[in-house]
């Protein structure tokens, strides 16, 4: 089958930093589908691995989580799913990625594709979905339908996660959202996917946030550096969770006000087999009902074709200069 990978990790301007590959098919466990991928999506963990993780000794590495396509085959105790369904997932940051024509996945973090989207939109959603719902609902402990009288700051808010985020907050609770945002692109973007406030990170939050502070910050990019004004802007027990990798955060910032810290990692479940590993599959199939409702949109802004090495370079590369919007996705194999 046709894959993408490396042999050694590096910088993507470096051409063997995502080369195209033949690689033997994938055989599917017990709980697993195999699935034969139509398009993929590129998030920032898949440049992070890309340019940090050395492959096993005379192997390659394939990356890529978010992925949609068809089931070809399932294991023997496959039980939601059947052959020429039409999934969507993002995938276990343990096992072989979705770069590749065909991956096997467990189907407890697999969910049935959204009917109105295309192949192209519905891959550019799991992780970011996953992420942005586990955060808002499991890390921050909103209850869907509450949040009246609070309110949400989302740090960073026209990037995957802060794109459904926004979306999700505002369709499933009743929280006022603050995002921020700097370009007016970027501003305009998070106000179109239904932000009620955008405010400049470049500027001191309290200052420009309605009421001069928020109950929840959701920090999805430079935690270590906003930590200061994110603690400012919080008001006394609130609650802040992240999802980005700090070098150095000063949690006694957050003692005067008893403030809580969250770390959000959509792979916590697949990594360790969890309990509710299979909420992801719930979840997912509740994030394709409100897609197909016309209640929230996939934040595909960029479609590369067809699915190979030298597309994949160029969407690291943008997803690496930190100005892309909304999300990339690479679509059919040439």
């Amino acid at each position: 089958m046709k894959a993408i990978g490396y042999r050694t990790p590096g910088p993507i301007d470096q051409p063997d930093s995502l080369v195209d590959l033949e690689l033997p098919a994938p055989t599917p466990g017990p709980r697993d589908l195999l699935v034969c991928v139509a398009a993929v999506s590129v998030n920032p963990v898949d440049t992070k691995v890309r340019a940090s993780r050395a492959p096993q000794a005379d192997a390659a590495e394939v990356l890529g989580w978010d992925a949609v396509g068809t089931v070809e085959a399932t294991g023997a105790e496959v039980q939601h799913y059947r052959v020429g369904d039409r999934v969507f997932y993002a995938g276990s940051i343990a096992r072989p990625g979705t770069n590749a024509e065909l991956h096997v996945v467990d189907e407890r973090i697999v969910g049935r594709a959204p009917m109105q989207l295309s192949d192209a939109e519905a891959a550019a959603m799991p992780l970011t979905a996953i992420t942005a719902w586990e955060l808002l609902f499991d890390r921050l402990g909103v209850p869907q339908g509450g949040g009246q009288g609070q309110s949400l700051l989302i740090v960073g808010g026209a990037g995957g996660v802060g794109s459904i985020l926004i979306q999700l907050a505002r369709q499933l609770t009743q929280l006022q959202v603050v995002a921020t945002a700097s370009r007016p692109e970027t501003r305009q973007w998070c106000l179109d996917l239904g932000a009620h406030t955008v405010i400049d990170h470049r500027q001191p939050f309290a200052a420009q946030l309605p009421g001069g502070s928020v109950n929840f910050v959701a920090a999805l990019t430079q935690t270590d550096q906003h930590l200061p004004q994110i603690v400012d802007a919080l008001r006394p027990q609130g609650r802040l969770a992240l999802i980005d990798d700090p070098n150095v955060l000063d949690v006694g910032l957050l003692k005067r006000k008893s403030l809580s810290l969250h770390w959000e990692l959509m792979f916590t479940r697949s990594l360790y087999d969890t309990p509710d590993i299979d909420q992801q599959r719930v979840l997912l199939n509740e994030v394709a009902a409100l897609a197909d409702a016309g209640r929230i949109r996939s934040t595909l802004q960029q479609t590369l074709a067809p699915i190979n090495a030298a597309n994949l370079r160029q969407a690291h590369a943008l997803i690496e200069s930190g100005k892309a919007l909304g999300k990339v996705v690479l679509q059919g194999w040439g």
